[in-house]
């Protein structure tokens, strides 16, 4: 049997970002909602799961490859919630806006990797904060947050390949390799 890794491919959160999501943190406070270390912030574009290590230069050079071919962008933070259901949530998010880009960046790790894109749901760009217990009831009644304007942003100037090696009380997730995207000057070359 080969050895794998557990991998995913994600946007690391800035600085910024990670002490406005600590802001509001208060809000959620409850026995069950178990809120993760800043370290282990990010915004999934995919998760690929146990991988063989001899796969591993193939998909950094395939990352690299679509990052080439994609613009930096910005996300535009909606609100901050229990998700992905609202009448059945398992988590806190910092759900984004819908943003071409990232569709476009998403869709473009799918086809240069050869995966069935996911549905709906797993599209939807955002960051989770918590997890709820399993071994707790429930919060009932949680807030969603809309932060104030203006509206807090991110920028996704790079793309990065991490490992999630699962541990107590959370898995340690560490950047295997990461991939700049290409600014517009060089995808669109003056002539």
């Amino acid at each position: 049997m080969s050895e794998t890794l557990r991998l995913f491919i994600a946007i690391e959160v800035p600085a910024n970002l990670k002490a406005a999501f600590r802001q509001y943190q208060p809000a959620f406070t409850h026995a069950a909602v178990r809120f993760l270390p800043d370290e282990n912030l990010h915004l999934t574009v995919h998760f690929m799961g146990e991988v063989p290590t001899g796969q591993l230069t193939e998909i950094e050079q395939r990352l690299k490859e679509v990052a080439a071919t994609q613009m930096p962008f910005n996300l535009t933070l909606h609100c901050l919630e229990p998700g992905p259901k609202p009448k059945s949530p398992r988590l806190i998010w910092a759900r984004f806006g819908p943003e071409p880009a990232f569709a476009r960046l998403g869709a473009a790790v799918f086809r240069q990797l050869g995966i069935r894109p996911p549905d709906h749901a797993d599209s939807i760009p955002h960051v989770t904060l918590a997890r709820f217990r399993k071994d707790m009831p429930r919060p009932i009644s949680l807030s969603v947050i809309y932060p104030p304007e203006p509206p807090l942003t991110m920028p996704v100037t790079t793309v990065a390949l991490w490992q999630s090696e699962l541990k107590s009380p959370h898995p340690v997730y560490r950047v295997l390799a990461e991939f700049p995207l290409s600014p517009a000057e060089k995808l669109n070359p003056p002539e």
